[in-house]
């Protein structure tokens, strides 16, 4: 997906949108939910586990992990292209790099064991999952593949089509 020639190397889209101000926020937001996450989860959220019966307990260990690895992937990816923000690696590397985060949909929330947890941790996994979905767009754009750029306009073959269509009609 190149945008425009710029002294004959094409302009990389997904390189553009890895250092755009999209991106900046989406890694602000995002670092910012792993440490209210983690900030949550030894604190307030420990009290409130105590106080949650056996099944709702079990879900909460259960939801807490999943939050937690899923938070640790996102972080993991949001470092490496910061990384590339920062010139400390080529769009390329992250690329290779990134074949180590796990950014799979994951296995579906069962909504009935949800609804026992406590509101603020309901609240923390509903915002983990719009910035993964949020991450996996973002990462599908930034990582498609480059299309090649050649010389000929798309548009051409339909134009001499027009023209040998008409040229015949005045003979």
């Amino acid at each position: 997906m190149a945008e425009k020639l710029v002294d004959e190397q094409p302009v990389s889209f997904g390189a553009r949108l890895a250092a755009s101000q999209s991106f900046s926020a989406l890694f602000r937001d995002g670092m910012k939910l792993v440490e209210e996450t983690a900030s949550y989860l030894d604190g307030p959220g420990r009290k409130d586990s105590k106080r949650l019966e056996r099944g709702a307990a079990l879900s909460y260990a259960t939801e807490s992990m999943r939050l937690t690895t899923r938070l640790m992937q996102l972080a993991s990816w949001l470092l490496l292209h910061r990384a590339v923000n920062e010139g400390e690696m080529s769009l390329a590397q992250a690329n290779k790099e990134k074949t180590k985060v796990k950014l799979a949909a994951g296995e579906p929330i069962d909504p009935n064991a949800v609804k026992a947890l406590p509101e603020k941790l309901r609240v923390l996994i509903e915002r983990a999952q719009k910035l993964h979905d949020d991450v996996r767009r973002l990462d599908a754009t930034i990582h498609a593949p480059d299309e090649p750029i050649t010389g000929v306009n798309p548009i051409d073959r339909q134009m001499g089509l027009l023209r040998a269509a008409f040229e015949r009609n005045e003979h």
